[in-house]
Protein backbone atom coordinates (compact mmCIF):
# COMPACT_ATOMS: atom_id res chain seq x y z
CA UNK A 1 0.00 0.00 0.00
CA UNK A 2 2.87 2.23 0.99
CA UNK A 3 4.81 1.74 -2.43
CA UNK A 4 1.31 2.51 -4.31
CA UNK A 5 1.16 5.73 -2.89
CA UNK A 6 4.91 6.88 -2.94
CA UNK A 7 4.11 6.27 -7.19
CA UNK A 8 0.67 7.87 -6.68
CA UNK A 9 2.95 10.89 -5.12
CA UNK A 10 6.04 10.71 -7.82
CA UNK A 11 3.35 10.78 -10.62
CA UNK A 12 1.30 13.93 -8.89
CA UNK A 13 4.22 15.65 -8.38
CA UNK A 14 5.83 15.00 -11.58
CA UNK A 15 2.52 16.04 -13.77
CA UNK A 16 2.36 19.37 -11.58
CA UNK A 17 5.47 20.06 -12.68
CA UNK A 18 4.44 19.78 -16.40
CA UNK A 19 1.64 21.59 -15.86
CA UNK A 20 3.62 24.48 -14.09
CA UNK A 21 5.76 24.57 -16.66
CA UNK A 22 3.57 24.84 -19.66
CA UNK A 23 1.98 27.67 -17.75
CA UNK A 24 5.15 29.06 -17.46
CA UNK A 25 6.10 29.03 -21.42
CA UNK A 26 2.13 29.92 -22.14
CA UNK A 27 3.20 33.29 -20.01
CA UNK A 28 5.30 33.94 -22.78
CA UNK A 29 4.23 36.33 -25.64
CA UNK A 30 4.96 35.41 -29.46
CA UNK A 31 8.66 37.29 -29.46
CA UNK A 32 9.70 35.62 -26.49
CA UNK A 33 9.11 32.44 -27.57
CA UNK A 34 10.59 33.44 -30.85
CA UNK A 35 13.75 34.80 -29.14
CA UNK A 36 13.79 31.68 -27.13
CA UNK A 37 13.51 29.26 -30.57
CA UNK A 38 16.15 31.43 -32.04
CA UNK A 39 18.40 31.03 -29.56
CA UNK A 40 18.24 27.32 -29.01
CA UNK A 41 18.15 27.11 -32.95
CA UNK A 42 21.72 29.08 -32.78
CA UNK A 43 23.17 26.84 -30.27
CA UNK A 44 22.01 23.29 -32.20
CA UNK A 45 19.44 22.66 -29.32
CA UNK A 46 17.08 21.80 -32.27
CA UNK A 47 14.43 20.03 -30.16
CA UNK A 48 14.17 22.69 -27.88
CA UNK A 49 13.82 24.85 -30.64
CA UNK A 50 10.86 22.89 -32.14
CA UNK A 51 9.54 23.16 -29.03
CA UNK A 52 9.52 26.91 -28.63
CA UNK A 53 8.29 27.36 -32.05
CA UNK A 54 5.67 24.58 -31.92
CA UNK A 55 4.05 26.52 -28.71
CA UNK A 56 4.42 29.95 -30.61
CA UNK A 57 2.72 28.31 -34.15
CA UNK A 58 -0.28 26.90 -31.68
CA UNK A 59 -0.57 30.02 -28.99
CA UNK A 60 0.28 33.19 -31.84
CA UNK A 61 -0.96 31.51 -35.05
CA UNK A 62 -1.68 35.22 -36.17
CA UNK A 63 1.31 36.63 -35.00
CA UNK A 64 4.00 38.20 -37.51
CA UNK A 65 6.97 35.06 -36.01
CA UNK A 66 4.40 32.44 -36.95
CA UNK A 67 5.26 32.05 -40.38
CA UNK A 68 8.94 31.83 -39.37
CA UNK A 69 8.14 29.77 -36.61
CA UNK A 70 6.60 27.13 -39.37
CA UNK A 71 10.33 27.62 -41.00
CA UNK A 72 12.55 27.01 -38.26
CA UNK A 73 10.42 24.00 -37.27
CA UNK A 74 11.47 22.36 -40.59
CA UNK A 75 14.32 23.19 -40.30
CA UNK A 76 15.68 22.17 -37.21
CA UNK A 77 14.08 18.78 -38.40
CA UNK A 78 16.56 19.07 -41.41
CA UNK A 79 19.59 19.50 -39.05
CA UNK A 80 18.42 16.72 -36.58
CA UNK A 81 17.99 14.52 -39.99
CA UNK A 82 14.96 13.88 -39.16
CA UNK A 83 13.72 14.07 -42.87
CA UNK A 84 10.70 12.98 -43.41
CA UNK A 85 9.53 15.08 -40.66
CA UNK A 86 11.10 17.75 -42.24
CA UNK A 87 9.77 17.26 -46.00
CA UNK A 88 6.19 17.12 -44.36
CA UNK A 89 6.77 20.47 -42.73
CA UNK A 90 8.72 22.19 -45.52
CA UNK A 91 5.90 20.97 -47.66
CA UNK A 92 3.15 22.02 -45.90
CA UNK A 93 4.74 25.60 -45.65
CA UNK A 94 4.77 25.94 -49.34
CA UNK A 95 1.10 24.79 -49.93
CA UNK A 96 -0.42 27.39 -46.73
CA UNK A 97 2.18 29.98 -48.39
CA UNK A 98 2.74 29.65 -52.12
CA UNK A 99 3.52 32.80 -52.89
CA UNK A 100 6.55 33.47 -49.91
CA UNK A 101 9.71 34.72 -50.95
CA UNK A 102 10.97 31.31 -49.08
CA UNK A 103 9.28 29.50 -51.57
CA UNK A 104 12.95 28.22 -53.90
CA UNK A 105 14.88 27.80 -50.87
CA UNK A 106 12.02 25.44 -49.52
CA UNK A 107 11.85 23.59 -52.78
CA UNK A 108 15.71 23.38 -52.45
CA UNK A 109 15.73 22.00 -48.74
CA UNK A 110 12.69 19.36 -49.68
CA UNK A 111 15.17 18.28 -52.51
CA UNK A 112 18.25 18.24 -50.02
CA UNK A 113 15.92 15.95 -47.57
CA UNK A 114 15.83 13.49 -50.14
CA UNK A 115 19.44 14.11 -51.88
CA UNK A 116 20.51 13.12 -47.86
CA UNK A 117 19.06 9.81 -48.20
CA UNK A 118 20.68 8.59 -51.19
CA UNK A 119 22.19 5.70 -50.23
CA UNK A 120 25.37 3.67 -52.09
CA UNK A 121 24.10 2.26 -55.56
CA UNK A 122 23.04 -1.56 -54.64
CA UNK A 123 20.23 0.09 -52.41
CA UNK A 124 16.53 1.91 -53.69
CA UNK A 125 17.47 4.81 -55.94
CA UNK A 126 14.18 6.60 -54.76
CA UNK A 127 15.70 8.97 -52.83
CA UNK A 128 17.88 9.73 -56.19
CA UNK A 129 14.52 10.12 -58.03
CA UNK A 130 12.76 12.14 -55.88
CA UNK A 131 15.75 14.52 -55.11
CA UNK A 132 16.37 14.90 -58.84
CA UNK A 133 12.81 16.13 -59.59
CA UNK A 134 12.37 18.78 -56.60
CA UNK A 135 16.04 19.98 -58.12
CA UNK A 136 14.29 20.52 -61.38
CA UNK A 137 11.30 21.63 -60.12
CA UNK A 138 13.43 23.86 -58.61
CA UNK A 139 15.32 24.98 -61.75
CA UNK A 140 11.69 25.38 -63.82
CA UNK A 141 10.31 27.45 -61.76
CA UNK A 142 12.92 29.74 -60.06
CA UNK A 143 16.37 29.35 -62.29
CA UNK A 144 17.44 32.93 -61.32
CA UNK A 145 17.61 31.32 -58.21
CA UNK A 146 21.15 30.96 -55.96
CA UNK A 147 19.78 27.33 -55.46
CA UNK A 148 19.14 26.68 -58.65
CA UNK A 149 22.89 26.86 -59.72
CA UNK A 150 24.07 24.41 -56.64
CA UNK A 151 20.99 22.03 -58.27
CA UNK A 152 22.44 21.90 -61.41
CA UNK A 153 25.54 19.67 -59.74
CA UNK A 154 23.40 17.91 -57.62
CA UNK A 155 21.29 16.72 -60.22
CA UNK A 156 24.39 14.97 -61.97
CA UNK A 157 24.80 13.22 -58.60
CA UNK A 158 21.49 12.17 -58.96
CA UNK A 159 21.93 11.01 -62.57
CA UNK A 160 25.64 8.77 -61.08
CA UNK A 161 23.41 7.38 -58.39
CA UNK A 162 20.43 6.04 -60.62
CA UNK A 163 22.69 5.13 -63.50
CA UNK A 164 24.82 3.42 -61.11
CA UNK A 165 21.87 1.36 -59.54
CA UNK A 166 20.50 0.45 -63.13
CA UNK A 167 23.92 -1.25 -64.26
CA UNK A 168 24.60 -3.14 -60.62
CA UNK A 169 21.37 -4.48 -61.47
CA UNK A 170 22.22 -5.59 -64.81
CA UNK A 171 25.58 -6.66 -64.29
CA UNK A 172 23.61 -9.10 -61.79
CA UNK A 173 21.49 -10.22 -64.10
CA UNK A 174 23.69 -10.93 -66.74
CA UNK A 175 26.50 -12.88 -63.89
CA UNK A 176 23.05 -15.41 -62.94
CA UNK A 177 22.73 -15.94 -66.02
CA UNK A 178 19.42 -13.74 -67.20
CA UNK A 179 20.61 -12.50 -70.59
CA UNK A 180 17.04 -11.31 -71.41
CA UNK A 181 16.70 -9.23 -68.47
CA UNK A 182 20.46 -8.28 -68.59
CA UNK A 183 19.85 -7.21 -71.96
CA UNK A 184 16.85 -4.85 -71.22
CA UNK A 185 18.62 -2.98 -68.42
CA UNK A 186 21.91 -2.39 -70.72
CA UNK A 187 19.67 -0.85 -73.19
CA UNK A 188 17.58 1.15 -70.72
CA UNK A 189 20.68 2.50 -69.26
CA UNK A 190 22.21 3.28 -73.04
CA UNK A 191 18.75 5.27 -74.13
CA UNK A 192 18.39 7.27 -70.92
CA UNK A 193 21.65 7.94 -69.23
CA UNK A 194 23.53 8.89 -72.62
CA UNK A 195 26.97 10.60 -71.95
CA UNK A 196 27.81 8.95 -69.03
CA UNK A 197 30.06 6.20 -68.16
CA UNK A 198 27.38 4.09 -66.85
CA UNK A 199 26.02 4.27 -70.45
CA UNK A 200 29.51 3.64 -71.67
CA UNK A 201 29.95 0.17 -69.88
CA UNK A 202 26.09 -0.97 -71.15
CA UNK A 203 27.23 -0.20 -74.96
CA UNK A 204 29.96 -2.52 -74.48
CA UNK A 205 27.96 -5.19 -72.54
CA UNK A 206 25.44 -5.57 -74.89
CA UNK A 207 27.56 -7.56 -77.49
CA UNK A 208 28.11 -10.02 -75.42
CA UNK A 209 24.99 -10.48 -73.90
CA UNK A 210 23.30 -10.61 -77.31
CA UNK A 211 25.73 -13.41 -78.30
CA UNK A 212 24.63 -15.22 -75.33
CA UNK A 213 21.04 -14.69 -75.68
CA UNK A 214 21.47 -16.17 -79.81
CA UNK A 215 23.76 -19.00 -77.77
CA UNK A 216 20.81 -20.15 -75.67
CA UNK A 217 18.29 -19.96 -78.16
CA UNK A 218 20.36 -22.29 -80.78
CA UNK A 219 20.67 -24.76 -77.56
CA UNK A 220 17.01 -24.68 -77.60
CA UNK A 221 16.69 -24.87 -81.11
CA UNK A 222 18.95 -28.36 -81.32
CA UNK A 223 16.98 -29.99 -78.78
Amino acid sequence: MKKFFIAGLVFFLLSGCSILEEKHQMNKNAQQLAAEGAASFMNADYEDAIKAYTDLKDWYPFSKFAILAELKIADAHFHLEEYPEAIAAYENFEKMHPKNEAVPYIINQIAMCWFNQIDTIDRDETPAKKAMAEFERLIRLFPEDEHSQEALAHIDACIDNMAGHELYVANFYNKTEKYEAALKRYQYIVENYAGTDQSRIALEKIPGVSEHIKAVESDKDEK
